[in-house]
């Protein structure tokens, strides 16, 4: 009988590189990493297979950590079944992913995420666009907001 792998064996995708990334940004804002070992982190992140590869970027860093890294909570005890809510209607931010993208685009060097209000990104990618690495990043990250849109730093999804 084959056994199941760890959790750590799990392939991660494009959501959770993501997530680690802007992880590791708030921390470089918050002046916990170097430049060096921030770019080395976040290019490892982005060419990271399994949780394994990521959870290594962040086990000596303090809180944030990436949600999916973290022990699921335990479980509620039974109660009465709640009733159903009524549908809400989704939350959608007044900010624009079209803007978002393209001030990335235009202007390499985190203002989408200036605009979108997550300013530990824009730092990040404002430092490191003026030592001249970071371009690829503001770029890639501009086709991504315009390609799958985002949220703001409320969590909406910005609008199409």
């Amino acid at each position: 009988m084959q056994s199941l792998p760890g959790p750590d064996a799990i392939r991660v995708g494009t959501a959770e590189r993501e997530e680690t990334v802007r992880v590791l940004g708030d921390h470089f804002a918050q002046g916990r990493l170097a430049v060096e070992e921030y770019e080395e982190r976040v290019d490892t992140a982005l060419r990271a297979g399994v949780r394994a590869d990521l959870r290594q970027l962040v086990d000596d860093l303090p809180e944030p950590q990436p949600a999916f890294l973290l022990p699921p909570a335990p479980p509620a005890p039974p109660g009465p079944p709640a009733p159903r809510p009524a549908a809400e209607p989704a939350l959608v931010s007044e900010k624009s992913r079209v803007v978002a993208g393209v001030l990335q685009l235009v202007l390499p060097f985190g203002t989408g995420r200036f605009y979108t209000g997550h300013i530990g990104i824009a730092v990040a990618q404002l430092l490191l666009v003026l030592v001249g690495v970071g371009v690829i990043w503001s770029m890639i990250d501009g086709v991504l907001l315009l390609v799958n849109g985002g949220t703001d730093a409320q969590g909406r999804q910005l609008e199409a």
